[in-house]
């Protein structure tokens, strides 16, 4: 049975789950966004792992959102600000988007002498998640954003090591991996008002 139709979607779908998260300044779709990218990631990594070990990803990226919805909605001081941005704040993300699309465009077909497992769909999935994650980061430095670009980065490098290595312990590494980010995360956000009370 021929799927490359679902992974070329997954594909799709996390180019728009990771321009969601560079554009959106609303944390509640943030979260809903990331989870939603967990379900591209899922796709993306199923043709290299069984199918019970590629949940663990979708499952952990899950975890580590609710973590972060809960920290964030526990602690309105916590809240990034949520300013209209202007005009030209926009072009210049849309733009550096753009760039990037350009870069992958023409890194990718090379890259299939790097990574000789990896299908089409997956290189371009982990390719723009990384790409995107690393923008995400050169953008921001809200603890809660910076979080979200980390996570974005850590599941295309996910989703490209995954054919890669097959092991068990270290799908539950790269979990821990996930969980910790949104732990710390969690534990930044929260710290202010703690500060605060005392």
């Amino acid at each position: 049975m021929n799927l490359d139709w679902l992974l070329n979607f997954a594909s799709i779908l996390v180019g728009f789950t990771s321009l969601g998260l560079l554009i959106s300044k609303d944390w509640r779709l943030n979260v809903a966004t990331l989870a939603v990218q967990y379900i591209g990631v899922l796709i993306l990594v199923s043709p290299a792992w069984p199918i019970e070990l590629a949940v663990t990803k979708m499952i952990s990226g899950w975890m580590a959102g609710a973590v972060l919805g809960v920290a964030i909605a526990s602690s309105p001081a916590a809240r990034p600000e949520e300013v209209s941005t202007n005009i030209s704040e926009r072009i210049f993300r849309f733009l550096s988007v753009g760039m990037l699309a350009l870069v992958l465009y023409s890194m990718v077909p090379v890259s299939a002498d790097w990574f000789v497992q990896v299908s089409t769909a997956s290189r371009w999935g982990g390719f723009i998640l990384i790409s995107m994650g690393l923008l995400h980061l050169g953008l921001t430095n809200h603890p809660l954003r910076v979080t979200l670009g980390l996570l974005t980065v850590l599941s295309g490098f996910e989703i490209l090591y995954a054919a890669v290595e097959s092991s068990t312990l270290v799908a539950g590494l790269l979990a821990v991996i996930n969980l910790g980010l949104a732990l710390v995360c969690a534990y930044l956000l929260v710290v202010p008002q703690l500060e605060e009370t005392e």
